[in-house]
């Protein structure tokens, strides 16, 4: 493989989420000359969406995506509704920010206002699921804002996302979206999905429907000491950075190398400029 090219290097703000404001982590993208960038609704909310959507135009950044929406089940039809609303909500504030897609973390078994789980019907969550997306698809079609489904590891099933595979999400995909090119697609994410056997498979079936709308990229690292809040730097880890990336472009993708890495005991201690310095090299040299 050959290295990848520099300027689809992008940013997810959770990586100096720790260290910097969103306004200090758009100027820090810009300063490094990082072109892509991947705020959070809560970052965007705490700086203002029309402050935040001026700061990115002007610092001349491509929004890869904005994290998130989903979340859908619920323990009853207030709550799935009160979901929808705020998923609505969350396709506009992407659009509003010149976002590629808005990035759907599914939510797990379904929850009641208080956060607790409330059953054990992992089935039933999964139709939640799929009857939220395909409510919401309607209005992202509308606006014109794709929406990109993140399988996220199993060990998330139960709390943040009952979708683990790619073979899920193509399946969503197919279910509601069956022409392809037409709204939804998916987000690939290394540190969920590298241990997948059908890894491959999945990248080509999401790309031959031209659904692979966002790649992000870390490291899993071994001894991994919180399943959460311990990702790795690219090459620290035990990922096949190069060979994903190769399934990932021969099935078509073209988009950005999106940085996401939630590290409370490394990175999100060290020297925020520091860090990004590091993202750049290791994206030349390890993916």
């Amino acid at each position: 493989m050959s290295p990848p090219d520099s300027d689809l290097l992008a940013l997810n703000a959770a990586t100096v989420r720790a260290q910097w404001t969103l306004p200090e982590i758009i100027a820090a993208c810009a300063r490094h000359g990082i072109r892509g960038i991947a705020p959070w609704r809560d970052q965007v909310a705490a700086t203002g969406l029309k402050e935040t959507a001026q700061r990115i135009r002007d610092a001349g950044l491509v929004v890869t995506g904005l994290c998130r929406g989903g979340m859908f089940p619920a323990a009853d039809r207030d709550g799935r509704r009160a979901a929808h609303d705020d998923n609505r909500r969350a396709v506009d504030e992407a659009l509003t920010l010149g976002a590629r897609c808005l990035v759907l973390v599914v939510g797990g078994l379904p929850k009641d206002r208080g956060g607790n789980i409330v059953s054990k019907d992992l089935g039933g969550a999964r139709e939640m699921v799929r009857d939220g997306i395909g409510a919401l698809l309607e209005h992202a079609r509308s606006a014109g804002m794709p929406l990109a489904i993140e399988p996220l590891h199993p060990m998330y099933a139960a709390d943040r996302a009952c979708v683990n595979t790619l073979a899920q999400a193509n399946a969503l995909c197919d279910e509601l979206a069956p022409k392809g090119r037409d709204g939804l697609g998916i987000a690939v994410d290394v540190y969920h999905g590298w241990w997948d056997p059908d890894l491959e498979a999945g990248i080509q079936h999401a790309g031959a429907a031209e659904r692979l709308y966002a790649y992000h990229i870390c490291d899993w690292l071994v001894p991994t000491t919180d399943l959460l809040n311990d990702r790795g730097m690219m090459g620290d880890g035990v990922i096949d950075l190069p060979l994903i990336r190769s399934w990932m472009e021969g099935a078509g993708y073209r988009g950005m190398h999106e940085v996401e890495i939630f590290s409370a005991g490394n990175w999100w201690k060290r020297d925020p400029d520091s860090v990004l310095a590091t993202c750049k090299a290791r994206h030349r040299d390890c993916t």
